[in-house]
Formats: structure tokens, sequence, C-alpha cells
């Protein structure tokens, strides 16, 4: 099984160079990784003490975040790598200023891992979520490192669970505990023989929370909503972008859409820009006359939308008619109704909200138009599904306390 994954890996590696030339990120994923070593070797304080942290890519690297720079907080000797192993992650917070280095984690071979694990020599590793690389975890339990999955979540699904999974659970072995989000993944481990581990829940929620008492004031987005009930669209796709703008076609006057789609380059802003048939203005180029006379504002460009949310009466979350909806929690611990597509399956908290009534689920733009005809239509209903929301995210804060506490209780 080893061989086949090693082999595997050379195939996937084969493919990124092979597209490279013709599409941004694998020419990211492969430039990224040049020399790869040097640079590690240039960005390691020799003697340091380590704390690994490894993201797939950003969404992973938010809910590392609070762990992160509590961590930091509680021990200020420490230093902090950080690695991704997706452009979308690395690109966007290369220069975060929490950690003490960031680069790309190397392909996953075992010379790369051991040869990787010598320079940093990390006395903990936090890998968050789902990243497992064999070589990578392998080496690590050779090591002095005390190696932890953090916000892990399982489904029964995976390998790891399958009468076929024996090789697969081996990795799960490698960690020294795993901190998981939910009973249902503490089960399905201890059905596997995995008990080194515990209910820690999900840190995705102290940094929504982190990110709402931080947000900043948005001087052109406040005088767009002003007076007005308002949707903000977030991490927007064009199966979205069409539902929202056919939607606005017969809405209100006093209804306003402030949209930030997911893709902002030229291309897909000109789309979009074509899909709305009503005055619109640009984020890039708001101005007073501009804002007061648009019935949607879009947001051409990215770090913003987290503070977007709190200007919103309603939230509509992207990507539930493709791969799987994006961050709902952002907008959820403004206290808002949350609406999304169909695919929200694997997501835990799409699952509780639309439960408890603080989110909900459209398959179409009729769909979309009748909930959203009936929030704006009823002050009580649509302020009864906010407050769901945000007690729902209240409720579920404090994973990072758990884990540091742990951590300190097991002197590890």
């Amino acid at each position: 099984m080893t061989l086949a994954y090693n082999i595997g890996i050379g195939i996937y590696y084969l493919l990124v160079l092979l597209v490279s030339p013709f599409n941004q990120k694998a020419r990211f994923w492969v430039n990224g990784r040049k020399k790869w070593a040097e640079k590690l070797k240039a960005g390691i304080l020799p003697g340091a003490q380590y704390a690994w942290f490894h993201a797939s890519s950003l969404g992973e690297f938010e809910q590392g975040r609070p762990i992160m720079e509590a961590l930091k907080q509680q021990s200020p000797d420490i230093k902090i790598l950080l690695t991704f192993f997706s452009p979308s992650g690395f690109e966007i917070r290369k220069n975060y200023t929490g950690a003490d280095f960031i680069c790309y984690l190397p392909l996953d071979t075992k010379r790369n891992a051991r040869k990787f694990i010598q320079i940093v020599n990390p006395e903990q590793v936090f890998f968050v979520k789902y990243e497992y690389w064999y070589h990578f975890l392998k080496q690590l339990k050779q090591s002095r490192a005390k190696l932890y999955l953090v916000s892990g979540i399982f489904r029964k699904e995976q390998l790891f669970f399958k009468p076929y999974g024996r090789w697969y659970r081996k990795m799960l072995g490698f960690f020294d505990h795993l901190f998981v989000q939910n009973n249902e993944s503490a089960a399905l481990l201890g059905s596997v023989g995995i008990l080194n581990h515990s209910v820690a829940g999900d840190s995705r929620f102290d940094r929504v929370a982190q990110l709402a008492a931080q947000s900043k004031d948005i001087e052109a987005a406040g005088m767009f909503v002003q007076g007005a009930r308002v949707i903000v669209a977030g991490s927007t796709w064009e199966p979205d972008e069409q539902i929202l703008a056919e939607y606005m076609q017969t809405a209100a006057n006093d209804i306003k859409l402030v949209i930030a789609p997911h893709e902002i380059d030229k291309a897909h802003i000109a789309q979009l820009k074509e899909k709305i048939k009503l005055p619109y203005t640009l984020f890039s180029e708001a101005v007073p006359d501009n804002l007061k006379n648009s019935r949607v504002l879009i947001i051409d460009n990215i770090g913003m939308l987290s503070s977007l949310y709190k200007y919103g009466h309603l939230a509509y979350i992207g990507g539930g008619f493709g791969a799987g909806i994006h961050n709902i929690l952002e907008a959820a611990v403004y206290g808002i109704p949350v609406v999304f597509g169909p695919k929200y399956n694997k997501f835990a908290e799409a699952l509780d909200m639309l439960n408890i009534g603080a989110a909900y689920s459209v398959n179409n733009q009729d769909g979309f138009k009748q909930l959203a005809d009936n929030f704006f239509s009823n002050d009580n209903s649509l302020r009864s599904a906010g407050e769901a929301a945000a007690q729902y995210v209240n409720r579920k804060t404090g994973a990072t306390t758990l884990i540091l506490n742990h951590l300190k209780k097991t002197g590890q």
C-alpha cells in the first residue's frame, strides 16, 4: 500500500507539472516548492523552539489561527512555523504576521519529510482538520515532536473506517492526540481502536467570534446600506449570482444587495456586471453619489467579507450549487439568518443551523424569492432566525481553551 501511495504522489506531481503552464494555481503550487529546503534553512532559527501548524488552505488556516495565536500568547518565546498545501491559502496569508515563517508543505515523500523535520526540529505539530500525509506523519511519529490533529472531523464513509482501511488507520495512530469536533467523530475513532482523542469542538467558532469582535467599519458599505434592507452575499459563484440577480429585478426598491464573489478577476466581475440589470457600484470605484444611486454594491477585492456581514439583514453564502458551501459562521455570528444552495450535507454547522431555524437551503431562484420575500415582510421571523444563529455560534465557542488546557494539563 505504501508503494501504491508513493506512485500516486508521483503521478499527482507530474499532473500538476503538466498543467502548470496553463493554470495559475498549479504554477503557484510548483514554483512555491522550488528550493524549499534552502528557503526553510534560511527562515528557521537554529536552536529555537518551534510549534508547527499545517493547514490545507485558507479555511483550515482560519480554524488553526485562534489556537496558534493563543499558544503564542501563552508562550511568547515559542516560534511559529505555518505551512500550506494549497496556493489559495499560502498566497493570501503568506504575509501573516502571527507566524515566524510561512511556506508550502513539500511534496509528501519520505526524503522530503525527513529533511523537513530535521531542519525544523519542531516540539509540537498541529495538523488542522483533515490533512493526512503519510510520510510526514510517520517521520513526526519517529521524532521528538508531539503531533496533534485539531478540529478533526470524521465521517463513516472515509477510508479509515472501511474493512480494507487498515493502512489508512495507521496514519491516525501516528497522532499523540486527536481533538475532534463532535461525538460522532469520537465514536468513529473509538470503533477502530483509536482512543487517544477528545471532543473539543470546532475552533472556527472561536475565530468567527474573534473576527466579529475585531470587525472593521467599512465607510462605503455603511453609506450604501443606509436605510435599506440588505442582503449580503459572500463567496458567490455563477449559479448563486444568477439567483441573486434575478431576485433583485423584482425586489422592492429599499432592498439592496452587497455581493462579494469568490472570484474577483476582471472576466468574472465583467460577467457579474452583465447579470445585474440595476444601478450598481464597484467597491473600488465607490464614491458617495454612486453609492446613493445604486441598488447593488460589488466587492471587487478580498479581505473584508467577515466585516461586511454586519451590514446585512440576511446572508447568502455561495458554493451550494458547486463543490459545497463556504463559511456560514462568519455571517451567523452577527445574528442574521443564513441562506445557501443544496450542497451542504458535509457541513455539520449547516445541518445544525437548518434544524434550529437559523439557516435555510434553496434549490432555485423561486425558492430564494419566496424565502427572502417572507423574511422581508415579517420582521419577527427575520429577527427570530437571526437570534437563533447568534445563539448557536455563542454556544459553540471554546475549542481553543479546551485544547490549550489539555496541553497544559498533560505537560505537552
